[in-house]
């Protein structure tokens, strides 16, 4: 069994990140059939149980044969954080290097990633009052125009959100009425929870854009025959669960619960879907291009990939 790192060293933190559909799983599971890792999911939906067709949780036999964390530790109507996500992160790399073994970080969440990497912020908690005004006048005027109001009062803040991701508008708003202040400020004051660790991370470099679409394409054409929409249907009737709830805004999720719910066809919960995982693509591509600290690696160069970092663990006394 591997040892611990020698105390000269930090004790190591791997991590992989790169868009939806680039195939971060299937790398990470090469590496921990050829290396002491253990996997942790950096997946804002894939710590809801019940939620397994549409979020391509790696299969139970594989959970089984390779250990993986944070999966399936929330109920699907719990609200689940970043600050929980770091907590929960940070106690099972604890536990993974306990064991003499390294923990391999792998997911496209980039709210998580990005807590991880630059801390978290002093925020206010969630202000009702305020984000029921801001639905309001996004209903009215558009995510847009409340991003341009944004960019107004916090620069920084709006040219690292995109103008139609309501979430990160309405918080970011949100913090400025709350407090005076901008939330880009706050989050400068922050420490990474990963300083104390050597930190090796990469991020998958796509294909070009169209054979990523068609990629992802065919991942929902599986996804629909492999029972995605029984199991949105399944989580529906439960009878607990709305739109509102944070499982069910995942990408394809919304998107079928709307057709459920009688407001399109199939077929255009289908397309509606796609479009919104394109976006996410996207988005995540977006703010891994700004990132410095990232190695871009060629996702068909895997097993090349798995040589280096099984020699870099070796180096590092694993």
């Amino acid at each position: 069994m591997p040892g611990k790192a020698s105390g000269a060293h930090r004790l190591p933190i791997l991590l992989l990140t790169g868009p939806t559909g680039a195939g971060k799983t299937d790398l990470a599971i090469q590496l921990a059939e050829a290396a002491p890792v253990e996997i942790v999911s950096v997946d804002s939906a894939m710590v809801y149980r019940g939620l397994d067709v549409g979020t391509a949780k790696p299969a139970l036999q594989v959970r089984a044969r390779i250990p993986h964390h944070l999966i399936d530790i929330c109920d699907a109507a719990e609200s689940y954080s970043a600050g929980r996500f770091v907590s929960d992160a940070l106690e099972t790399i604890g536990a993974i290097h306990a064991r003499g073994r390294v923990p391999l970080l792998v997911g496209g969440t980039m709210l998580y990633l990005r807590s991880l990497l630059d801390g978290l912020a002093d925020l206010p908690e969630a202000h009702p009052e305020l984000r029921r005004d801001l639905d309001t006048r996004a209903a009215r005027a558009g995510w847009p125009a409340l991003h341009a109001e944004l960019a107004r009062l916090d620069p920084a803040a709006a040219a690292r959100i995109a103008p139609n991701d309501a979430q990160r508008i309405q918080r970011a708003l949100e913090v400025w009425h709350a407090t005076g202040q901008p939330i880009s400020e706050l989050q400068r004051a922050t420490v990474s929870p990963l300083a104390p660790f050597d930190v090796r991370y990469w991020m998958l470099n796509p294909p070009d854009r169209a054979v990523l679409h068609e990629r992802l394409a065919r991942r929902l054409d599986t996804m629909m025959a492999g029972g995605f929409l029984d199991e949105v249907r399944r989580l529906r009737d439960r009878g607990d669960l709305t739109a509102a709830h944070s499982s069910m805004r995942a990408v394809g999720y919304r998107q079928l619960w709307g057709h459920l719910e009688g407001h399109y066809d199939l077929p255009e919960a289908g397309r509606r879907a796609l479009a919104a995982t394109r976006q996410l693509a996207k988005r995540q591509l977006t703010w891994m291009r700004g990132e410095t600290r990232g190695v871009w690696l060629d996702p068909a160069s895997g097993l090349s990939w798995n040589r280096d970092i099984c020699n870099a663990l070796t180096a590092l006394g694993f």
